[in-house]
Order: C-alpha cells, then sequence, then structure tokens
C-alpha cells in the first residue's frame, strides 16, 4: 500500500489511528493489513487534499462522515466547499507571487542582455531633461 499511494508505513499506521480511512482496514490471518481498491482510492484522495492543505481533522471528518453512509451528504459537501475556498483564495495569492516572479525574472533578463552588472533594481536610469525639470518643479 506503501508503494502505491506514495505514502510511508509510519503514515499509513498514523492515518488509521487518525480515523483517516473511509473504512475499517481487514486484517489477515497472520495480522497484516488487507486493503481493498476502495481503500487505494480514498488514501490517493487523503494525499492529494494534504497537499492542498487540508488539515487531518478536516480529512478525519470527511472519513467519519463516509463512513456513516447515505444521510450526510450536505455536510460532506460543506467541508468540501470550505476547503475549496481556501485553496482558491491560495491559488490566488499564489498567482500574485508569480506575477512578482515573473517580473523580477524578465528584468533580470533584460538586465542582463544589456550587459549591465549590479542590482538592477538599485539603478536608476538616465533622466532625460524634460524628466529632470518635471521632477524640480
Amino acid at each position: 500500500m506503501a508503494q502505491r499511494t506514495g505514502l510511508s508505513v509510519h503514515t499509513l499506521r498514523l492515518y488509521e489511528r487518525k480515523g483517516l480511512l473511509a473504512s475499517d482496514v481487514r486484517r489477515d490471518a497472520s495480522g497484516r493489513r488487507v486493503y481493498r481498491a476502495w481503500d487505494v482510492e480514498w488514501l490517493a484522495n487523503c494525499v492529494k487534499f494534504r497537499a492542498s492543505g487540508m488539515p487531518l481533522t478536516t480529512i478525519a471528518r470527511l472519513a467519519q462522515l463516509v463512513r456513516e453512509g447515505d444521510g450526510n451528504e450536505v455536510e460532506r459537501l460543506q467541508l468540501l466547499r470550505e476547503h475549496r475556498r481556501r485553496v482558491t483564495e491560495q491559488l490566488a495569492q499564489l498567482g500574485d507571487c508569480l506575477a512578482l516572479i515573473d517580473t523580477k525574472v524578465s528584468s533580470y533578463e533584460r538586465h542582463l542582455a544589456d550587459g549591465a552588472t549590479g542590482d538592477p533594481w538599485q539603478q536608476q536610469p538616465p533622466s532625460t531633461p524634460d524628466e529632470h525639470a518635471h521632477r524640480v518643479a
């Protein structure tokens, strides 16, 4: 299971202890955990939920609702919508960060292509006579 999900054995055991699995884990006669295809799919979802910043407590609540069965879909939807809102906010913030990085990269590329040295953000371009007169006024 660790190989199929990319999770360590320690993490799989932690997820089981914290109630993050959507079904009870069965064991074979030797006591080894036996996972079904549904468990693999659920754990793959958990990996994505965690990668998106979903807290373990939220995943545990979602797993609990799934284990409880039908009738709580409204609460499941609320949990997912709230997390979607947070992810959307994070994406907007990351978009702003990426725009800044793109600006910096372009500036350094132009700076280096022009053969300049030093920090392009600290250098002032030479002013034209009109700009100088405007700044003084």
